[in-house]
C-alpha cells in the first residue's frame, strides 16, 4: 500500500513546499496584504492540522504501537513520540535566532523603491536567513505531509492544504526584504521557491532512510511524532501569526472552521 503512494505523497509534499513561491508571487502583484483573510486562512491552517493531530494521526499511531506492543506499551510509547516530535521541532525552533525567525510577519505594503546601502545589507542578511530559517522549519513538515500521504492520500491533502496555506505568508517574508535590499523580483522569487523546496527533500531522505525499516512500530513512532510537530507548528507559529495579521476573533473562527471541515472530510471518507 505504501509503495503505491508514494508518488501522490511526494505530489502533494512538493505542492505544499512551493506555496512559498505563490507568497513570493502575491508580494510582487498585490499593493496590499490582504490581512482579514490571512488571518481567517491561517486560523483554518492551524484548526485543520490540530484536529487531525489528535483525531486521525495520534488515534492511528497508537493503533499501529497497540496491535504490536499491547494497551500499555504501546499507548506510552506513542504518547512518548508525540511529545518527542514537538521537542524536535521546538529545538529547530530554538536555533533559529529571534530577530530572524520567520514567524516575523511582513506584508506586501511593505516593499519600496528606496536604495539605502547600509539598510539594504541588513535586509538582505535578515531575508536570507529568514529564508534560512523557514528551509529547516519546513524540511519535518515535509517529511509530516508526506508520512500521512503515504498511509493515506486523502489525509496527506487535508494535510498538505494545510501547509500550503501557511506557507504562503512565509513565502511573503522571504521575499519582502530581499526584494526590498536588491530591487530583483527574480532574487527575490528565487530564495522564497528554495526555502519551500526544503519540504520535499525532507520527505526524501526522510523516505528512504526509512524504506528499509518501515513496519508498524517505525510507522507508529513515525505518525504519533509527527502528530507533534503539526500541533506546535499550529500553537507556535499558525494562531500567533493569524493574530499578527488581523484580529483576534477572526483567527479563532478560522480555528473552528478548519476543524470542522476537517471532521466532515473525515466522516465522508469513513
Amino acid at each position: 500500500m505504501f509503495e503505491e503512494n508514494v508518488l501522490i505523497a511526494f505530489g502533494l509534499t512538493l505542492f505544499a513546499g512551493l506555496a512559498t513561491g505563490i507568497g513570493s508571487a502575491l508580494a510582487f502583484f498585490a499593493k496590499r496584504t490582504n490581512t482579514k483573510f490571512l488571518s481567517l486562512a491561517l486560523g483554518f491552517s492551524a484548526g485543520v492540522m490540530i484536529y487531525v493531530s489528535f483525531v486521525e494521526i495520534f488515534i492511528k499511531a497508537r493503533d499501529a504501537l497497540v496491535e504490536t506492543y499491547g494497551l500499555t506499551k504501546g499507548t506510552w510509547l506513542t504518547v512518548i513520540a508525540f511529545f518527542g516530535g514537538i521537542f524536535l521541532i521546538g529545538i529547530i525552533d530554538k536555533l533559529v535566532p529571534s530577530f530572524e525567525n520567520p514567524h516575523e510577519i511582513r506584508g506586501v505594503e511593505e516593499m519600496g523603491p528606496e536604495q539605502v546601502s547600509d539598510k539594504n545589507r541588513k535586509l538582505l542578511r535578515m531575508g536570507m536567513f529568514t529564508a534560512l530559517a523557514i528551509a529547516i522549519h519546513n524540511f519535518p513538515e515535509g517529511l509530516a505531509t508526506f508520512a500521512a500521504a503515504l498511509s493515506d492520500p486523502a489525509l496527506g491533502l487535508s494535510i498538505a492544504v494545510a501547509i500550503a496555506i501557511h506557507n504562503i505568508p512565509e513565502g511573503i517574508s522571504v521575499s519582502v526584504p530581499i526584494y526590498y535590499a536588491t530591487g530583483s523580483k527574480k532574487k527575490a522569487f528565487y530564495y522564497s521557491f528554495l526555502s519551500g523546496v526544503a519540504e520535499p527533500v525532507g520527505a526524501l531522505i526522510g523516505y528512504f532512510i526509512l524504506l528499509n525499516f518501515f513496519s508498524d512500530f517505525i510507522f507508529g513512532i513515525l505518525f504519533a511524532g509527527v502528530a507533534g510537530i503539526m500541533v506546535f507548528i499550529s500553537l507556535d507559529e499558525l494562531l500567533p501569526s493569524a493574530q499578527k495579521y488581523g484580529e483576534h476573533h477572526l483567527s479563532i473562527y478560522g480555528l473552528i472552521l478548519g476543524m470542522a471541515v476537517m471532521a466532515l472530510s473525515l466522516l465522508l471518507f469513513m
